[in-house]
């Protein structure tokens, strides 16, 4: 089970893990070994995720999150399969914890009357100085 908050626990079921073999330097020990992890979390199949946090992952332009739904994550920074089957799930968490924050609503506020004289007069000082350019007729 993976605890992303009080209230929401994911259950093993719903996470699908694949081993494979790592990239990169590493020697023989990266072309016998399986240590790099792909986890895969299918944002619309889930049972455990609220409705609106489904919809804010499904909105989000996160590269890890396909067209389809999944959320994919490939970790192979560690020598060790547990450390980055760890790493993923950390990496899995914190997506889902971004999605939970809910953003403060922006009240609408209107302009004051000083600052609407200040731009009025700004506008007026800056047309004088466009009209001391222009060319002097009947001189």
């Amino acid at each position: 089970m993976l605890k992303i908050s009080t209230r929401i626990i994911i259950p093993d079921h719903e996470i699908e893990q694949q081993f494979i073999r790592s990239q990169g330097a590493g020697g023989q020990h990266v072309n016998k070994t399986s240590t790099a992890v792909h986890l895969f979390f299918d944002i619309r199949a889930s049972t455990s995720l609220p409705a609106y946090v489904k919809h804010k992952l499904l909105n989000t332009s996160d590269h890890r999150i396909s067209a389809s739904g999944k959320i994919i994550i490939k970790s192979q920074g560690s020598r060790s399969q547990d450390a980055n089957r760890q790493t993923a799930l950390e990496q899995l968490t914190l997506v889902i914890q971004a999605a939970m924050v809910q953003e403060k609503r922006r009240i609408a506020t209107k302009p004051t009357k000083g600052s609407k004289t200040r731009r009025l007069d700004g506008k007026t000082q800056k047309g004088h100085t466009k009209k001391l350019r222009s060319k002097v007729h009947g001189v």
